[in-house]
């Protein structure tokens, strides 16, 4: 990819340029990355799944950065990504003594929503881990921590309900050394069949962005019945709640609710299309 020589990240920050490059090249070119988080490998990941669909399979070359690769290694991204992709190297070299247990901040490996079992696990793995991460590093009470389950069955939920195909989520806690806080980086996505989609049978809408402003600022929903549609409404009111960054992606649009110490734009149009809903929540500490 000719935009990879700049980039050494790969966030919901850089996916654009890494969507954008996408059509470009055989290759995608991780060899000089030295950081990427959930929202990252997530994307990478249903890239490939949308490249597979479209019997392509592309080569992507891993990180040099062996801290990377551990990290990699720790959220499971290999586990699905030679699937996708030809990994080159196809054994990526991870030195034994790195692997698992030096990931203690690790709330959800990257994990696959296809069916409502996969969210009972999924619930059953952060409730797990959750007192030992939102209690001790952002300070999150009972009430918070159960807001927190909630809000991210819901996501997950909706991909259940509106995508009509397997999402991957992932979660994990870090260190804004700037902000000298504790964030909690949540990353949720499908390739689905989008929001505008989903709501064109029950509503006129203009595009992509009037779809995802009626779903998460209205309640809308592809279902008439009375009750259904305030998942992301339930989302955004926790997300409000503890000053948390919430970002909806679908299409070639995206919508942002950002709070004063985050940064970004809350309305994007005319991006490089990608299908479904790609979903970003960061939440710091009390």
């Amino acid at each position: 990819m000719h935009n990879q020589q700049i980039m050494s990240q790969i966030t919901g920050d850089t996916f654009e340029l890494l969507l954008h490059g996408l059509k470009e090249s055989q290759e995608i070119d991780l060899q000089e990355i030295t950081f990427i988080d959930p929202y990252g490998m997530v994307g990478l990941l249903e890239m490939g799944v949308l490249l597979r669909s479209m019997g392509v399979r592309k080569t992507m070359c891993l990180p040099k950065s062996e801290e990377v690769l551990k990290y990699l290694e720790r959220m499971d991204f290999f586990k699905f990504a030679g699937g996708y992709f030809n990994l080159k190297p196809s054994k990526p070299q991870i030195s034994e003594k790195y692997l698992r247990s030096s990931y203690p901040d690790v709330l959800l490996e990257i994990t696959p929503i296809e069916k409502s079992d996969d969210i009972h696990f999924i619930v059953g793995k952060v409730k797990d881990r959750a007192h030992a991460i939102l209690a001790r590093h952002l300070h999150y009470d009972e009430r918070a921590i159960h807001g927190f389950i909630v809000a991210l069955s819901e996501v997950c939920q909706n991909i259940i309900e509106h995508s009509e195909t397997k999402g991957f989520v992932g979660i994990q806690k870090y260190r804004f050394q700037n902000m000298n806080k504790n964030m909690v980086k949540i990353a949720v996505m499908d390739i689905g069949i989008g929001f505008r989609m989903s709501l064109s049978e029950r509503f006129a809408l203009k595009n992509d962005l009037d779809a995802i402003e009626k779903a998460l600022l209205h309640g809308a929903s592809r279902y008439a019945e009375k009750g259904r549609g305030h998942g992301l409404a339930a989302v955004r009111r926790f997300v409000n709640q503890w000053n948390g960054k919430l970002s909806i992606r679908s299409g070639t649009a995206k919508l942002s609710i950002i709070p004063q110490w985050a940064w970004g734009k809350e309305k994007e149009i005319n991006l490089t299309h990608f299908p479904g809903a790609q979903i970003s929540i960061l939440l710091p500490q009390m």
